[in-house]
């Protein structure tokens, strides 16, 4: 983390009952909430809130936002996050694009950038080009700000804990390359981050307040699932999981990428090669099918540039699918929606940083 203005302490932010109190300040808004309010909420002593507070007051993540009326006392002092304080960047890395932002510690995007990528260009290449951006971001920074860290989210598989990448369908070369090291070495230290592009989408919605338990289908230059089980993201004992696309729906099929045959994301790109996007919508709604009889999820949510070229399709296709098996089974439907927005990616990606800081799953 490096900032002009020295900005937030690590080392206050990795405290559990700070993260409560931030996460407390958050969702107070520009409003505030008093320490007294902050005590009660979180269980914590007055005099624990009041250390906590001070703390953040002083390394400028916290500031007054006026007084407040109380019963019986002289008016309470109310407290509020400064988001402007810590920002992270989040880069989405797609097999032909990069797009990346600057978001503060609320979220929102304060800068952008976009432009074509080549994954198969090799490591090198692909590092630099990546560290440029973030320092470019990193420049936008306003006085004061600092950088808490970088998110990178890109297709997987991938090893979420130690940042390393799998064989990326369609680039083996990638395989066991370091990625979350190797970027903090070429940015001076900068924690970085590193998820699959559709765990990223998934902690994105569940920090905007999308509840219990659903899938985020992602649909573009591949086909994977971000998985939010009880309101986590689910990444399973080796964080592999959510390689929804990979599921063999049609035995001796079509060759896919992956190196087996007949898997969702072979038989849904193919569809939509030859312009059958019925028929991709149909495949897709039959892995969502599979996915809610086995994990018993509450929605499906789909998005991804390809689905975002014919929504209404995609979304219909996929609710069919979902109905027909709700009528053979007499289980309910579930909600299909639909997620767009092209930087979805990129600001779930800032949230591997960001989350974290107010104690939620990153």
């Amino acid at each position: 983390m490096r900032g002009p203005g020295g900005g937030a302490n690590l080392l206050v932010l990795r405290s559990h009952n700070t993260a409560l109190v931030l996460d407390l300040l958050r969702t107070a808004g520009p409003e505030g909430i008093s320490r007294l309010e902050l005590a009660e909420r979180t269980g914590l002593t007055p005099q624990a809130v009041s250390k906590i507070t001070a703390r953040l007051r002083e390394e400028g993540l916290a500031a007054e936002a006026g007084r407040r009326a109380s019963t019986g006392g002289k008016p309470r002092t109310v407290l509020r996050l400064v988001p402007e304080a810590g920002h992270a960047v989040g880069v989405h890395l797609d097999r032909d694009e990069l797009r990346a932002v600057l978001a503060d510690l609320d979220g929102t995007v304060v800068a952008r950038r976009h432009g074509p990528l080549d994954l198969g260009a090799g490591a090198e290449a692909v590092l630099t080009r990546v560290a440029s951006v973030v320092e470019e971001l990193e420049a936008e920074l306003p006085a004061g700000g600092s950088l808490l860290g970088a998110g990178v989210a890109l297709p997987g598989p991938l090893d979420h804990r130690r940042g390393v990448l799998h064989r990326v369908t369609g680039f083996p070369e990638w395989d066991g390359f370091p990625l979350r090291d190797a970027l903090s070495a070429r940015l001076g230290g900068v924690p970085v981050v590193v998820d699959k592009d559709t765990n990223a989408v998934a902690l994105g919605l569940a920090v905007a307040g999308e509840g219990g338990s659903f899938a985020y289908l992602h649909l573009g230059t591949g086909l994977g699932a971000g998985l939010v089980i009880g309101g986590s993201v689910h990444r399973g004992p080796r964080t592999g999981a959510g390689e929804f696309g990979h599921q063999v729906v049609q035995l001796d099929g079509p060759p896919c990428g992956c190196g087996d045959r007949g898997c969702v994301e072979a038989l849904c790109l193919a569809a939509v090669a030859r312009g059958e996007t019925a028929e991709a919508a149909r495949v897709l709604g039959t892995g969502a099918a599979n996915l809610v009889g086995l994990l018993d999820i509450d929605r499906v949510l789909v998005g991804g540039r390809t689905v975002e070229g014919a929504p209404e399709v995609f979304v219909s296709g996929v609710r069919g699918v979902l109905e027909a098996r709700a009528r053979r089974t007499g289980e309910e439907c579930g909600v299909v929606r639909l997620v767009s927005g092209e930087e979805r990616v990129a600001e779930g990606a800032a949230q591997l940083v960001l989350a974290p800081v107010f104690g939620q799953d990153g």
